[in-house]
This record gives structure tokens, C-alpha cells and sequence, in this order.
């Protein structure tokens, strides 16, 4: 994607399921989950070991199945190996949840996963950070 189309996507999206986010405060992903609230986004955190409790006031829920209110991307905080198997979940269950984009950390990569969902009508990023693109892009 070009800084356009992602300066674009962090304007429309609303709503972010990250999957892989952690209570801890050390943690990368809470520290993005923290920021991206912080600029107006509402993330909902995604962990099973987690599922009921509190991450930064949102509830956290077991997986994207889970989610009861729409979502228009999913922040993938886990292994490029896992990756794939959350893309091929964010796609099935797309119509459904309203996920229009998949977003894959920094170091996450899964090309042949990015490629179907891309074949889906989702968009994709991969190997970037939303707290670090929406500073470098919007400020």
C-alpha cells in the first residue's frame, strides 16, 4: 500500500480488533492499544487466556468469532506463522463482522495469507505499526 492508501485507511477505520493483545504494559501491543484509543480509535482486544477481563477498559474476547460489534480491522500482534491462520479467520468472517482491512505488526509478514485477502476485497498491510504510520502520516 502507498502512504495514501494508509493515511486513508487510518482516517475511515473506526473500530480495531488487535489480536494479541496483552494486559501487560511492557508490551508492545498494549502500548499500541493505549495509543491508537488515545487518537480516537476503539480497539478491542483479542487473547483467549484473556477473554473476560479488562485490557485498557475494553473487554478482552477469546477470537474474532467472538466479537459482537462491527470491527473494520483486524491488528494481527502474533507470529507471522499465526498470522496466516488470523487473515484466513479476518476473511471468513469479513461479511459478517465488517472487517474491510488486515493490518500485520511490525516483523509480521504472511504474503500467501495477505494474497487471499487482498482476493477477498480486504485491504492489507503488513510489516508496520499503526502508532508509528499514524504519526509519520497524519500527525
Amino acid at each position: 500500500m502507498t502512504d495514501d492508501d494508509i493515511r486513508d485507511l487510518l482516517r475511515r477505520v473506526k473500530t480495531i480488533a488487535m489480536v494479541g493483545a496483552s494486559p501487560k504494559p511492557e508490551r508492545p501491543s498494549h502500548e499500541v492499544m493505549r495509543f491508537l484509543q488515545d487518537h480516537g480509535y476503539r480497539v478491542i482486544p483479542i487473547n483467549p487466556g484473556q477473554a473476560g477481563s479488562e485490557i485498557n477498559g475494553e473487554t478482552v474476547v477469546a477470537s474474532l468469532a467472538d466479537l459482537t460489534a462491527p470491527v473494520d480491522m483486524v491488528d494481527i500482534f502474533r507470529a507471522s506463522e499465526a498470522a496466516g491462520m488470523v487473515t484466513d479467520e479476518a476473511v471468513r468472517l469479513a461479511a459478517d463482522k465488517g472487517f474491510s482491512a488486515v493490518w500485520m505488526q511490525l516483523g509480521v509478514r504472511h504474503d500467501d495469507a495477505a494474497a487471499r485477502a487482498r482476493a477477498a476485497g480486504l485491504s492489507v498491510v503488513m510489516d508496520r505499526c499503526p502508532k508509528i504510520e499514524y504519526r509519520r502520516l497524519i500527525g
